[in-house]
């Protein structure tokens, strides 16, 4: 089969990973004890037929399954899930007294270098346990010190060690309307070029449009960070649906790379309960707090769960483009592709999942850079990375970074050009 190999690292990914092995581990009909419990024939074939994607086998008589996971993290605090920690192999665990403390300095070249190599051993385990590993997705934050610094510092040691294995990320970026420490924009800043650098997809996720959909979509008036959590995670089962059950596109995360992602590794998402193609194109159920008629979009592809008719959502999808021609690049062809599942998410009939390459993008990464370039000049909290590193390896970073967004913004702007000289 064609492996996955799941990695959450830092308090925020092991919750967004824990929630998203409660909702895959429920559609798949098994339990916490690792037991499979499906009862209806036809679901059965559909559940197990691509089970080994995500889950072990460990002992075949029983049906016994453990989650080909990971869970990193320097305090034992962070890791959450007592039913998850019982599923997945104790030996899957990296746990560590120590903290990172919000400092990716820390997480990257102290603290985290100190334990990555105990954690690229479990890697290797996993990856060994695979007939035919397709690549690796990881859960963390851009805002904290474990899952900036030490998260890209293990993408970047796995692309060394895998290069050829596809390198997908989940990754919260920091907002400062939901914000608990004030040196997010540093640790988000660090982390972004390494992500450019060595990932192939990642999807962008902002705690600030996910705070709007809760209160203007779902009416909460009080969302916890478990709201959150769960509205990720479900967003999360919604993009891996086509690697988890039998489907005619996206099949792997090579495929579904190829098709979104010809020049921008960043993409936004959303999840849409209710099967209505125009709300999915939304700025307000964006998973990123960018409004998408503000650039335009590469790539799209549009993943449906639930039985419907594959012509008519073809039809609505080929409609919304005609009537929205001026936000997509014309220079791509045939770049809305479209998947439909006929298992819906539990308690559902049907729902969609949307993932958007757009040049909108450079919103959040525009938002970030502003906090952290009025930070950096005047030296605030810098002592704190100082400390841990050579200062020289941080205005390097800072400088690398400032030419990637220089690169990013003349990218846009060509797209822009050529859109004018298709007009």
């Amino acid at each position: 089969m064609r492996e996955i190999v799941h990695i959450q690292t830092g308090q925020c990914g092991n919750q967004i990973g824990t929630k998203f092995w409660e909702i895959i581990s429920d559609e798949h009909g098994i339990q916490p004890t690792g037991e499979y419990t499906g009862t209806d024939k036809d679901l059965m074939e559909l559940q197990l037929e691509r089970i080994n994607v995500y889950y072990n086998e460990v002992t075949r008589a029983s049906m016994c399954l453990v989650p080909s996971l990971l869970i990193w993290s320097l305090v034992p605090w962070t890791v959450s899930g007592q039913d998850l920690m019982a599923l997945s192999s104790s030996q899957t665990a990296c746990v560590r007294q120590s903290g990172a403390g919000n400092n990716w300095a820390k997480g990257h070249y102290t603290e985290g270098a100190e334990l990555v190599d105990s954690v690229l051993d479990v890697v290797r385990k996993e990856a060994e346990k695979c007939d035919c590993l397709q690549g690796f997705q990881l859960t963390h934050s851009l805002g904290g010190g474990t899952g900036s610094g030490m998260g890209t510092l293990l993408v970047s040691k796995i692309r060394e060690e895998f290069p050829d294995r596809i390198m997908n990320t989940f990754s919260v970026v920091p907002s400062p309307k939901v914000s608990d420490t004030v040196v997010e924009p540093y640790n988000a800043t660090l982390s972004i070029h390494q992500l450019v650098e060595n990932t192939d997809e990642t999807y962008c996720i902002d705690n600030e449009a996910l705070y709007d959909i809760c209160f203007r979509t779902l009416k909460l008036a009080n969302p916890t960070y478990g709201d959150l959590n769960h509205l990720v995670s479900l967003t999360m089962s919604g993009v891996t649906t086509c690697f988890r059950f039998p489907g005619q596109l996206n099949a792997d995360l090579r495929k579904l790379a190829v098709n979104m992602v010809p020049s921008l590794v960043f993409t936004s998402s959303c999840l849409v309960l209710l099967l209505s193609p125009p709300v999915m194109f939304d700025a307000k159920n964006m998973m990123a707090a960018c409004d998408p008629r503000h650039g335009r979009y590469l790539t799209v592809a549009a993943i449906f769960r639930g039985r419907m008719s594959m012509k008519e959502v073809d039809e609505q999808m080929y409609n919304i483009q005609n009537k929205n021609s001026s936000f997509f690049v014309e220079w791509i062809p045939n770049n809305v592709k479209t998947a439909v599942c006929d298992i819906p998410p539990r308690g559902i009939k049907m729902a969609s999942t949307f993932i958007g390459n757009s040049t909108a993008i450079q919103e959040l990464f525009k938002r970030v850079s502003e906090q952290f370039t009025a930070m950096f000049r005047r030296k605030a909290f810098l002592h704190w990375y100082t400390g841990e590193s050579n200062m020289n390896d941080l205005v390097s970073e800072y400088q690398q970074y400032q030419e990637a967004t220089a690169d990013d913004e003349a990218e846009f702007e060509e797209e822009g050009e050529m859109e004018g000289e298709y007009a």
